[in-house]
């Protein structure tokens, strides 16, 4: 049966459509990232632990803006996990399906989104009682006909597409039925980040706001 671990979390980051993936390099560059996500209208963002900066940033956003659900990424141990949460991250997403991951955050009542590809890696993740996964990686596994032929097959499943996503694109895995939302690097690109450009930031979330808000709209 499915769980009900990280039902609200999920349900919130449906809500919003899109979860900024981002990759920092200095904590110093969280707080202008959380102000600028937060006015251009998305609420959230996955930090991913790509660099040594990503337990601060998390606990520097979970620190100054409260109403961010902020989340870890690219979670590959449970030495991450442990950090994450640790730091105050809301949920965790693996790039792939990992056992031993999942039992942890299962066991300590963290929400988790494991990376699927896969029928037989989303029936290990069905196995577990998720039903909230990530479909990793999107474009170079099929794009919007793969995961539109897979997921018919699993309507208690909701899907996260990430990678290869962009403003180009997103409307198209948004009108599927079975995506609750989409994962994206574009609107926070870690070079834009590392070079303090966090009005163009603000710019792309909120032209990202308008994409979600159209396709949801033509539902």
């Amino acid at each position: 049966m499915p769980t009900d671990i990280g039902s609200t979390v999920f349900e919130q980051l449906g809500d919003v459509g899109l979860v900024p993936v981002v990759t920092i390099d200095s904590v110093d560059r969280a707080h202008r990232l959380g102000a600028a996500l937060l006015a251009g209208g998305l609420p959230c963002a996955e930090i991913t632990f790509r660099t040594e900066a990503a337990s601060a940033a998390i606990a520097a956003l979970t620190s100054a803006f409260p109403e961010m659900l902020v989340g870890a990424g690219t979670v590959m141990t449970i030495e991450h996990a442990r950090a994450a949460i640790s730091a105050g991250s809301r949920f965790i997403v693996t790039p792939g399906f990992d056992a031993e991951i999942v039992d942890w955050c299962l066991a300590h009542d963290v929400p988790v989104a494991p990376g699927v590809m896969t029928p037989t890696e989303i029936n290990m993740a069905v196995r577990k009682g998720l039903r909230f996964l990530k479909f990793f990686p999107a474009e170079p596994a099929g794009g919007v006909r793969a995961l539109s032929a897979i997921g018919a097959a699993y309507p208690d499943i909701e899907f996260m597409p990430t990678g290869g996503i962009d403003s180009d694109n997103l409307a198209a895995y948004l009108r599927l039925p079975m995506v609750s939302a989409c994962g994206g690097s574009w609107v926070a690109p870690r070079a834009s980040i590392a070079a303090g450009d966090f009005g163009e930031i603000e710019r792309l979330a909120a032209a990202t706001v308008d994409i979600v808000r159209q396709a949801r709209a033509e539902l």
